[in-house]
């Protein structure tokens, strides 16, 4: 059998077990699911910048807040209509990123990990103390999103959706990846002065990474209100910017695939430790290191050795 065929034998199989995952399962495992395909959009929005663009920015956080408390105003205005809040969400994320992305043209390494940290900091404390937007430090509810006359008011009920839509995004970022505009990313994550001297624009590539960061972090918020019914500001700290970093070092950084493995195994660890939550930092920080010193392909390094030793073999 060609390994074609057994990769989409997999994907085919991966595809029915994913939709029938609602009849088989229970509320409780499908709102993980949910959580964990929006933790898959988040990662893939850490990937395009720091993965594919070589930017170590720290505010992926903030920008998932923004998406979700601006979906959540808009759900509960006259334009809560699917996939509006979804959009605003995006946009008004992805004009913030824009924001940053100019702020921080001018720093590299540190400086843009501190620029970008600084910001973070600053949403957060919008987040606790604008309480007539955000309700401060009680949080808010988000109201059902509806689908024409449609209202989602489950977990089981918002999965399809929310399915659909990661499944759009992971394939718009597989595209991106093999485009002009991923190839000009990883230039600029090699080296910005080899980058310009073969005609990329540095400045441009830079500002479109920060800025699909923000829309696909902006996204994923938006995703989160289809089946979630309140937010509030503690999950939004830093500590949510350093679970997704750690997503796309476990997975393997540079890696579409890698990204959404290390967000399914972040994901389920995150729950298997629920009830250890003052470790978790703990947790993170020592994986986080351990990877970059001693594996730094990520999870997904294995498979490639291992798809390769089999194309070997075909060929032989």
């Amino acid at each position: 059998m060609s390994r074609t065929l057994i990769v989409w034998a997999a994907l085919a199989a991966l595809v029915v077990a994913l939709l029938l995952m609602p009849v088989f399962f229970t509320g409780y495992v499908v709102y993980i699911a949910n959580v964990t395909l929006v933790y898959i959009v988040l990662a893939l929005g850490l990937h395009i910048l720091t993965g594919e663009a070589g930017q170590f920015a720290l505010s992926h956080a903030a920008s998932y807040g923004i998406g979700i408390y601006t979906a959540a105003i808009v759900n509960k205005s006259a334009l809560g209509i699917f996939p509006l809040p979804i959009l605003a969400g995006g946009l008004v994320a992805g004009a913030l990123g824009l924001f940053v992305g100019l702020v921080a043209l001018r720093m590299r390494d540190i400086y843009l990990a501190l620029a970008t940290f600084a910001f973070g900091e600053a949403m957060q404390w919008v987040f606790l103390d604008w309480s007539s937007v955000t309700g401060g430090a009680n949080g808010t509810q988000i109201a059902p999103t509806a689908i024409f006359r449609y209202q989602i008011l489950n977990d089981k009920q918002a999965y399809p959706v929310v399915l659909a839509l990661t499944a759009i995004l992971i394939v718009a970022t597989l595209a991106l990846s093999r485009s002009r505009t991923g190839s000009a990313l990883r230039a600029v994550r090699e080296s910005e002065v080899a980058a310009m001297a073969v005609g990329v624009n540095v400045r441009r590539i830079k500002l479109t990474a920060f800025v699909l960061s923000g829309v696909y972090a902006g996204l994923a918020g938006g995703i989160f209100t289809l089946f979630s019914t309140y937010i509030g500001p503690e999950s939004l700290g830093f500590q949510t910017t350093i679970f997704v970093l750690t997503m796309i070092v476990v997975g393997g950084l540079g890696s579409v695939l890698g990204a959404i493995c290390g967000a399914v195994i972040m994901s389920l660890g995150s729950e298997m430790l629920r009830n250890a939550l003052s470790y978790q930092e703990i947790i993170y920080g020592v994986l986080l290191m351990g990877f970059m010193m001693y594996a730094s392909g990520g999870v997904i390094e294995p498979l490639r050795r291992v798809w390769r030793r089999t194309g070997e073999t075909a060929n032989v």
